[in-house]
Parts: C-alpha cells; sequence; structure tokens
C-alpha cells in the first residue's frame, strides 16, 4: 500500500474542510483532502444549495399566482413542470461541484477519494477510489452530518422520504405528511405548499420552530395558516404503512392519516463512527459529537474537528468559519471561535432570519431585555413591493443598550440578518443602529424603526399611551 505524506490531512471536503484546506494552502501548508462522495459535502450537493433552488422556483410561482388578480394574470395559465424544476436544481447543482472541484485544483489541493480511518494520531488508511496510507503531522475531522433514520419510521425513499431522498422525487405528490417541525420540515412544508400540495406538518413539541421563541414560532404558525398548511402539535407518529391507495400515517391514540409521501424530519446524525476514533482516543460526548475547545482542538494534539460533527451549531457557515480558525491555530494564529453573533436563516416563505439570544433566552441569561418591533406593514418598501408579511425586531439591555439579539420575518430576511451580524459581533449598542443612515426606500429601514422603538422613540409608529 502506498505511503504519502502531508503537512496537513483534512477528512471530509464539504463547507468546513475545503475552506480549511484553502486557508492551509495559503499558508504554505501541504494539504490533501480526503472524501468518500462528493466535493462541497451536504450543503452543496443535498443540503443548501439544492433545496434553495428549489425553493426559489418554487417562490417565483408563488408571487406570480399571489398577485395575478391584482395585476390581470390569468392564474389557470401558471402551470409549472415540477420535472423542470429538478432538473434545474440538478444543473445547478452540478455547475457549483465543478466550479469547486476546479478552484481546489487551481490551490493545488490534493483530493483523495475513499473512506479514511485512523491507523494512529497522525496516520489514516484510505480505502476506496484511492487505497493508500497517509502520514500527517496535523488531522482535520469534517465528516457532517447525515439525516437521522429511526427504526419505527423506515425510509424507502420512493414513498417515505427523508431530507435527501425528497431532492429526488420527479413529480409532486396530492398530499404530503412531513413528520418534524423543525427548520427542515418547515422549509419543505412552504416549498411544497408554495406549488399546491396539500401538506401537513405532525410536531412532537407544542409549536413549530421552538427553538427559535414564541414571536418567531406564531408568525411562522399564522403564516402557515394563511397558506393552508395543516400544523398538528403535541402528536406522536408510531408508523408508517404502505397501501395500495398510497401512505396510512398512524399516530399515538388511534388517529390516522393518508397521504401519497411522508418526509422524516425529525433531525441529523453526526458522522463520528467508522473512523478508528475509539481506536486513538479522540473523547465524543453522548451524542457523538467530537468534543473541541474554542480553537478547534481535540483532546489530542494535532488532531481538530470542525462542522456538525462537532454538534455546535449544524449550519455550512459556522463549518466554514471552524474550518478558518483551525487553520488560524495551526499556522500559529491566536483565534478562538464565537458562537454569539451566528446568523441563522429558515428559507420558508416568509423567510425567518435570527441572530444572538431571542428575548426569552436574553432574560434566561440575567439580562433585563426591551424588545424594537417594527412591522413590514408600516414600511413604505415592503408596502410597494406588496411584501408587507414580517417584521424586524431588536433585543437590547435595557440597562448599557447593547444589542443582543435580533430576528426578521418577511421578505429578504436572510440578507436583513447580515447587518444585526455585524453589530452583535462588534458588541454595537442600539444608538448605533440609530445613528447609522439607511437608505429610503429600502427593507433595512425596519432596523432604524426597530431601534427608534426599542429607545422607546418611535417615528413612523404612534407612541405608547402613558398610563
Amino acid at each position: 500500500m502506498d505511503q504519502k505524506k502531508y503537512d496537513i490531512a483534512i477528512i471530509g471536503a464539504g463547507p468546513g474542510g475545503y475552506v480549511a484546506a484553502i486557508k492551509l494552502i495559503q499558508g504554505n501548508k501541504t494539504v490533501c483532502l480526503i472524501e468518500k462522495q462528493f466535493v462541497g459535502g451536504t450543503c452543496l450537493n443535498v443540503g443548501c444549495i439544492p433545496t434553495k433552488t428549489l425553493l426559489s422556483d418554487a417562490d417565483l410561482v408563488y408571487k406570480a399566482t399571489a398577485h395575478a388578480d391584482l395585476l390581470g394574470i390569468d392564474k389557470e395559465a401558471i402551470c409549472p413542470k415540477y420535472i423542470k424544476m429538478k432538473q434545474r436544481k440538478d444543473s445547478v447543482v452540478e455547475k457549483m461541484r465543478k466550479g469547486l472541484q476546479g478552484l481546489l485544483q487551481s490551490n493545488q489541493i490534493t483530493i483523495l477519494h475513499g473512506q479514511a480511518e485512523f491507523i494512529s494520531p497522525k496516520e489514516l488508511k484510505i480505502t476506496g477510489e484511492e487505497t493508500c496510507k497517509i502520514e500527517a503531522e496535523q488531522i482535520i475531522i469534517a465528516t457532517g452530518s447525515e439525516p437521522l433514520d429511526i427504526p419505527s419510521l423506515p425510509c424507502d425513499h420512493q414513498f417515505v422520504c427523508n431530507s435527501t431522498s425528497i431532492l429526488e422525487l420527479s413529480e409532486l405528490p396530492k398530499v404530503l405528511v412531513i413528520v418534524g417541525g423543525g427548520y427542515i420540515g418547515c422549509e419543505f412544508a412552504s416549498l411544497f405548499a408554495d406549488l399546491n400540495v396539500k401538506v401537513i406538518i405532525l410536531e412532537a413539541l407544542g409549536s413549530i420552530v421552538i427553538n427559535q421563541g414564541k414571536s418567531i414560532s406564531d408568525a411562522l404558525t399564522h403564516a402557515f395558516h394563511k397558506k393552508d398548511i395543516e400544523i398538528q402539535t403535541n402528536v406522536k407518529v408510531i408508523g408508517i404503512d404502505k397501501q395500495e391507495s398510497g401512505l396510512r400515517v398512524r399516530l399515538e391514540g388511534g388517529k390516522e392519516l393518508f397521504c401519497d409521501k411522508a418526509l422524516i424530519a425529525i433531525g441529523r446524525k453526526l458522522i463520528s463512527n467508522g473512523l478508528g476514533l475509539e481506536k486513538i482516543g479522540v473523547v465524543l460526548d453522548k451524542k457523538g459529537a467530537i468534543v473541541v475547545n474554542e480553537k478547534m482542538q481535540t483532546n489530542l494534539d494535532g488532531i481538530y474537528a470542525i462542522g456538525d460533527v462537532t454538534g455546535k451549531n449544524l449550519l455550512a457557515h459556522v463549518a466554514s468559519h471552524q474550518g478558518i480558525i483551525a487553520a488560524d491555530t495551526i499556522l500559529g494564529k491566536t483565534v478562538e471561535m464565537r458562537y454569539n453573533a451566528i446568523p441563522a436563516v429558515i428559507f420558508t416563505n416568509p423567510e425567518i432570519a435570527m441572530v444572538g439570544m431571542t428575548f426569552e433566552e436574553a432574560e434566561k441569561a440575567g439580562f433585563t431585555p426591551a424588545i424594537g418591533k417594527f412591522p413590514f406593514q408600516a414600511l413604505g418598501k415592503a408596502v410597494a413591493s406588496a411584501k408587507t408579511d414580517g417584521f424586524a425586531q431588536i433585543i437590547i439591555d435595557k440597562s448599557t443598550g447593547q444589542i443582543l439579539g435580533a430576528q426578521v420575518v418577511g421578505s429578504e430576511a436572510s440578507t436583513l440578518i447580515a447587518e444585526m451580524g455585524l453589530a452583535i459581533a462588534q458588541e454595537l449598542t442600539i444608538d448605533c443602529i440609530v445613528d447609522t443612515i439607511h437608505a429610503h426606500p429600502t427593507l433595512p429601514e425596519a432596523w432604524y424603526e426597530a431601534a427608534l422603538l426599542a429607545n422607546e422613540m418611535p417615528l413612523h409608529l404612534p407612541p405608547k399611551r402613558k398610563s
């Protein structure tokens, strides 16, 4: 078996692994990137990029039909073919994958295709398309995560799908049951509802997207009800049976539902098994996450972990930033990962974005929070664009004025959240937003108005009545 030697070996070519590889190459290190499937990981191939391509197409359909009467458009003439949407999704993924492969080659990064397993803390065995041994001074583990499958609700990937296999549908179901009301389930609910599919969400907890706080959960629930998405909370699915006419979904208590397809969206499993970590003594937590410090170092000198497998925040941009932190640490820089200003986006229709603390989290942390909340209905650009659903809100600490968190529901939320991400990362106060001139008419003016409200000095909403 061939033996190859590099300064750094990286297991996994997703958004964490390949970003770390590029940073290390820029630091004059020799790097090999080991990938058992496709470069780009879950994000590019079966996650962020394909789902957002489909969501973008569905949004075009929704806008055309939702405003048809307003603009004198014949709704019946709008009839998208889902197979065309799937084909465009596949072509976008293929184009970006080829672009990434070219980027890695231009950086002279060696890509090895195969499964990696530790022989020792500085040695790996690669099996697959490439069969060899790798010796490296430092090794970064970036193996990611995959959809969580549970034995009681097995996926056949044809009728009962997970978040990966549902991307391979070539025609729309009439009725789709989604088990799980987290952000993944809600994104797919929004996608298919905008394409006229009857969607039913079954959530075991008391509300959908419950981790994002009450205001976000309430807003999305309201928006989904307007789209005729059925939401059942506090329900437990005990089985799904294939029948001639489709699927029967059995709930605890004897209730049954019937549908064409079902999506199991109950979470993701971290990929830390099969690497030989127990052999070399890398510490894992109870969920199988690799335990790391703020420099992305494991308990073993020279071994790092980044991305989903660390169990911190299962987001592509977090993986990329962790990759930069790990690379900079290897290159001798003094850096640490900070998790207080990570933006997160739920690409439903309307979009949802958040950064920092919710009001509830701020209270729990011991702050005395105040909230400034400005509705899009009072925003000129939103009214002109016929996109008035939603709001922007800022959470501050009353005693200092420091911005603790922000949430936005509505059009372009994924873009709007960037301003608040910067504000929280730089520990700005609410006066910094008030003193910043925001262009008119634009959606970012919502932050200015929300900041004024947090200071109890509104301009474009009536003042609170004095008791």
